[in-house]
């Protein structure tokens, strides 16, 4: 009687684990983008930092520089749902007061300082650059369609497009105003928070007033 022959080797990844394994990986090429610079970065070293192997570092992503692109994108489906949830006597300013208090934030709480560094990288690194504008992109139509249920109109209107382009403009640039300016490390972090909460009010209240 022979035993039968059933699939051998590794379980498959589920999709909880592939994304946490792109999550890992981003934080890994941060630090060496951060600590030596991109150009001296390679997969290799990354996929050591995370102990996988370049060949899988590849599997996930087409490019060392697109190895960042979860932690550009990590929170656009939160910031989604506020937008969905957006009383209609509540000033755009304070959208975010509720997440903030509640200690998530908009860049999933512990990554924040992460994504400073990185926004920062975005000034003198073209390919950073492109991923995090690219991010932008994909924001946009999701925040419109976030925008268009909260109003019950039809996604594919002009309006919410414009509304969400204005909203996604003013979130990037507050979030980049942010991160130039504090560049010093030594900035203590209840500080800096402080002040990303100011400067997103600040633009957000911008944006709500349109252009004049």
């Amino acid at each position: 009687m022979t035993a039968a022959r059933g699939r051998t080797g590794r379980p498959p990844l589920t999709e909880q684990r592939k994304a946490e394994i792109r999550l890992e990986i981003a934080r890994a090429a941060v630090e060496l983008f951060v600590a030596q610079g991109v150009v001296a970065t390679t997969g290799e070293q990354i996929g050591q930092a995370v102990g996988v192997s370049a060949r899988t570092v590849w599997r996930y992503f087409p490019s060392k520089e697109s190895c960042v692109g979860p932690l550009f994108s990590e929170g656009i489906d939160m910031i989604a749902a506020l937008l969905r949830e957006w009383a209609p006597d509540q000033p755009l300013e304070r959208l975010f007061d509720q997440t903030l208090a509640a200690g998530i934030g908009i860049f999933g709480g512990p990554e924040r300082a992460t994504v400073g560094d990185l926004v920062r990288l975005t000034r003198t690194e073209p390919g950073l650059r492109a991923v995090w504008l690219q991010t932008y992109d994909e924001a946009e139509p999701v925040f419109a369609r976030a925008l268009a249920e909260r109003a019950g109109t039809p996604c594919e209107g002009l309006g919410p497009r414009i509304r969400a382009a204005m909203f996604n403009a003013a979130l990037r640039a507050a979030v980049e105003h942010h991160a130039w300016r504090t560049a010093d490390a030594g900035t203590e972090r209840a500080t800096a928070e402080a002040e990303l909460i100011e400067t997103l009010r600040s633009a957000l209240a911008v944006a709500a007033q349109g252009v004049a």
